[in-house]
């Protein structure tokens, strides 16, 4: 794998990073989040779901993004 293959389009892990971070910021602003088999969760009824839900899609956010340029800075040296 060269980082030719890493920089060609699509880049997956960023733009999914990117779309999982972005739907975290506007659901902790909004105090309703989408749970995966639960529907949506509101941060007044269930505070504890959809926290635990937040920081799911920060976490997989902040990791996909790491993981895009840990491979750029790898492949790059």
């Amino acid at each position: 794998m060269s980082i030719s293959s890493v920089l060609r389009p699509p880049y997956f892990e960023l733009i999914f990073g990117i779309i999982s971070f972005s739907a975290a910021v506007v659901w902790t602003c909004t105090g309703k989040a989408w749970a995966r088999f639960h529907g949506w969760v509101y941060r007044i009824k269930e505070p504890t779901d959809f926290w635990g839900t937040v920081a799911m899609y920060y976490f997989i956010g902040v990791f996909l993004i790491g993981y895009f340029f840990y491979k750029v800075h790898a492949l790059s040296n």
